[in-house]
């Protein structure tokens, strides 16, 4: 059963519009009793900020980069007003956030609402169900999450204990990016000459970059800690463009949830975690009284010029008052900045907690199957233009040789209100012609994509088995995918063709990581499953920015099921216009 309701009821009169509003406070999970429910003020505002001696108006939320750290329980209610106060349009998503029936709270502009314009506000209302851990949340229009970013922490129900040892203290940890100049004007640079974007100036650990960058003394992040104590550090990556290696000088972390699930406890010394990933890391201070740094690098697949600086940070023990003890700074060794081996190993060894509080639900019988390409393309580069990318041409990206055009009407709007014209429910299920997916592609060869606005339309509760195929167009490089509205199992990865036929033998269908944003290795494959059992409209996109500036993303119409229960919810009145 699609969820189209008929035009015509988006100009029904006020009765109407008054009845379909107490229905949705009457069954909306996002209208709880007051006891429940969390409230926050957003205010997308300038902010004059310093870094590397360069002074430059950031945009924030209440002034703050990163921005304000969102705190909730599992079952809260969550309620964020958002006022934009800036000329550019905006919007905010709340990453790794199932919304349950509450698409329209999601965010992506274009996809589940149109932007929030200057001097509007919009009231994002949404359920924490069946969630627990660490998020994110960052704004999700052109490239203003480089400042626009900030932690969502969802603890347990109260009463309810952490699967794991519980710690003395919680430490928000941000991985991000510095850029002297305008993030949003590099996007646009390279939009309009299909190039290669600039890369950022620094890396940032929650928004300083650290020693080893000029005029950045005292731009560093400093955590003092007390020695014999166990710390829960809530790692994020909020960088536009690049996986990262984490690790702090002479300490171990035990790897204990990651995108918001449980997971089985996991010791490193080293983090790998890519764009719109998070995790909970514990870590003991067990270690000799001095300061030790943290670290962040990036690992690197792609050909293209990148960011080969690090951030660092001060982890620094505490001493007695009116002590004269020296504290020298350790620093850690981190891998080489294309240690693939490294990435995979760290990738391929977490596993779901799989309990009986927490069990690990991995759909056994598939009955919805689909196989995405995932490529870098080159488009011929049209008359009378100036092109910068390889040969002349302009960079793009596609799925399945479809390069996403982002449509004037959000498409959750479109589908709801049955509007013509917006999008097309064609997206192929399997590429257009069959190739081998990681040879080496002749410089001469036809790599233009098409250009489409079409989603992949999946019934409800439909047990859905996507391959994710990386390709050789245009070399070999990771991609961390982002999938709004669920998590996803990881049943399995491997470089080289997917090969239905061996491959699925090797697949974990006990205990594989559940993830809201799954690496496709470079030159590889990931094979996901997950119950479609949120219907909406759901972006699917390359959380590298550059690569969904490009097209390197889709979108999923999941139907509605049977009766309201199973069905997406009334749009909220304050809804932006488009």
């Amino acid at each position: 059963m699609a969820f189209f309701v008929n035009r015509k009821l988006f100009l029904c009169g006020w009765a109407a519009f008054v009845l379909s509003l107490l229905l949705l406070f009457r069954d909306a999970q996002c209208a709880p009793p007051r006891r429940n429910t969390k409230y926050f003020d957003f205010h997308v505002q300038y902010q004059n900020t310093t870094r590397l001696c360069q002074s430059k108006t950031l945009l924030t939320v209440n002034g703050q980069f990163p921005g304000p750290t969102i705190a909730v329980n599992e079952g809260d209610n969550v309620i964020v007003k958002v006022t934009n106060h800036v000329k550019q349009n905006t919007t905010i998503h709340w990453h790794g956030v199932r919304q349950f029936r509450t698409g329209w709270a999601d965010g992506p502009a274009y996809i589940t609402q149109c932007p929030i314009q200057e001097g509007q506000s919009y009231t994002y209302r949404f359920k924490m169900s069946e969630q627990r851990g660490t998020l994110l949340w960052h704004a999700h229009i052109t490239w203003q999450r480089a400042s626009v970013h900030g932690a969502f922490i969802i603890y347990p129900k109260q009463g309810v204990p952490y699967p794991f040892p519980k710690p003395d203290f919680e430490v928000p940890i941000l991985l991000g990016e510095w850029w002297n100049g305008d993030p949003d004007a590099v996007e646009a640079e390279s939009v309009r000459f299909g190039g290669g974007p600039n890369v950022s100036d620094a890396y940032t650990i929650n928004g300083q970059p650290g020693l080893l960058y000029p005029c950045s003394d005292k731009d560093t992040f400093v955590q003092r800690v007390d020695a014999g104590k166990t710390y829960l550090l809530r790692l994020i990556n909020a960088a536009l463009n690049d996986e990262l290696f984490f690790a702090i000088a002479n300490h171990n972390f035990t790897v204990v949830e990651a995108d918001g699930c449980y997971t089985k406890p996991y010791s490193t010394d080293c983090i790998m975690i890519a764009p719109g990933q998070t995790m909970s890391i514990l870590m003991k201070t067990d270690q000799p009284v001095r300061r030790y740094t943290m670290a962040a690098r990036p690992y690197v697949t792609a050909s293209v010029p990148f960011d080969e600086t690090t951030a660092t940070a001060i982890l620094e023990y505490k001493v007695p008052a009116n002590s004269s003890l020296q504290l020298p700074i350790m620093l850690p060794d981190l891998p080489a900045m294309r240690d693939t081996d490294y990435a995979t190993k760290f990738a391929t060894t977490l596993r779901s907690l799989n309990s009986r509080e927490y069990p690990s639900n991995v759909p056994q019988k598939i009955d919805h199957h689909l196989f995405f390409a995932v490529s870098l393309n080159l488009q011929d580069c049209p008359a009378n233009s100036i092109c910068k990318g390889y040969f002349g041409g302009r960079f793009s990206a596609s799925i399945n040789n479809q390069s996403f055009v982002h449509p004037k009407t959000a498409l959750l709007q479109a589908a709801y209100y049955n509007i013509s014209g917006v999008f097309s429910k064609d997206f192929p299920s399997r590429p257009p012609h069959e190739y081998n997916y990681t040879a080496p592609i002749s410089a001469a060869q036809n790599m233009n994509p098409n250009f489409s606005t079409r989603v992949a339309v999946i019934p409800y509760n439909a047990n859905v088995e996507l391959i994710l195929q990386g390709t050789s167009i245009m070399g070999f490089e990771n991609h961390p995918t982002h999938i709004h509205g669920f998590n996803v199992y990881v049943v399995g990865q491997g470089f080289g063709n997917y090969d239905p036929n061996t491959d699925p033998a090797s697949f974990n269908l006990i205990d594989p990581p559940l993830r809201n944003t799954v690496g496709v290795p470079t030159a590889g494959w990931a094979a996901l499953r997950f119950k479609a059992d949120n219907p909406g409209m759901w972006y699917m996109h390359c959380h590298l920015e550059i690569h969904t500036t490009w097209g390197l993303s889709m979108a999923f119409l999941v139907e509605n099921g049977t009766g309201p229960a199973q069905s997406v919810l009334p749009p909220p009145p304050d809804l932006p216009p488009c």
